[in-house]
């Protein structure tokens, strides 16, 4: 193949190499891991959403920086990749969301909030004149079925997990997940485990760079700068005990 073939697939958002892969979602998927990393945490009795708040300067206001969002009572999601893209997808998220509790009157499900994003990520793989959704969702609540976590990706993929990250330094992340999550987790355990994985790849973090939420029975609740401490502090003791 030479350049002018290659930069035809390069720029086809629809067209497939002859080796079968998509370059744009391929490069969607890089700018995924070029941002801050978010995790998600199952417990017995809710989710747990954690991400790196990361300021592109002092200047910049740290409430301002959005990484986790409420879609609705029962269900949030945490972000990483493109920040304009994924608020593209959590605003359509949310219609969806309400728009099934004026049609049905009931919550949406989380497995059916998921697909109906995916949905939509998914056929902006196979239209021209558009582009591929620059971001990944991790969409997480508890529905009549218990607490449940997708991940989305930017082929329009939805995967189910226990616990999972996305953007910068997954790997390392995800590999203190696999390591140190267990089933029997309540959300307190799930909130130490989702800082305690960020931290792992994150270094001189406080308090301040660091978002949290949790989504239980009581609803989603996004944690004080002083509750994000306190946990941080349970790392802190730990360490030092060891």
């Amino acid at each position: 193949m030479n350049r002018n073939d290659q930069q035809a697939y390069d720029r086809g958002t629809s067209l497939y190499s002859p080796d079968g892969r998509i370059y744009q979602v391929e490069y969607a998927r890089e700018a995924v891991k070029r941002g801050a990393p978010s995790v998600g945490v199952r417990t017995e009795n809710g989710v747990v959403l954690a991400a790196q708040s990361r300021a592109g300067s002092s200047l910049m206001v740290q409430e301002s920086i959005e990484k986790l969002h409420k879609i609705d009572d029962h269900v949030g999601a945490a972000s990483a990749g493109h920040v304009a893209d994924a608020r593209k997808l959590v605003d359509f998220a949310r219609r969806e969301a309400q728009t099934n509790r004026l049609r049905y009157d009931e919550p949406i499900g989380i497995e059916t909030l998921t697909k109906e994003v995916t949905d939509l990520i998914q056929e902006n793989t196979q239209r021209g004149g558009t582009r591929p959704y620059g971001a990944a969702l991790l969409v997480g609540g508890i529905d009549s079925t218990g607490p449940r976590l997708f991940g989305t990706d930017p082929s329009g993929t939805p995967h189910e997990w226990k616990a999972v990250a996305i953007g910068g330094g997954r790997e390392t992340i995800q590999g203190h997940l696999e390591e140190e999550y267990r089933g029997d987790l309540d959300l307190d355990a799930g909130v130490d485990l989702a800082v305690n994985a960020l931290l792992s790849e994150l270094e001189d973090v406080d308090a301040t760079g660091l978002s949290v939420a949790v989504v239980s029975e009581d609803g989603y609740h996004d944690y004080t700068v002083d509750e994000i401490d306190a946990h941080l502090d349970t790392q802190t003791d730990a360490t030092e005990d060891e």
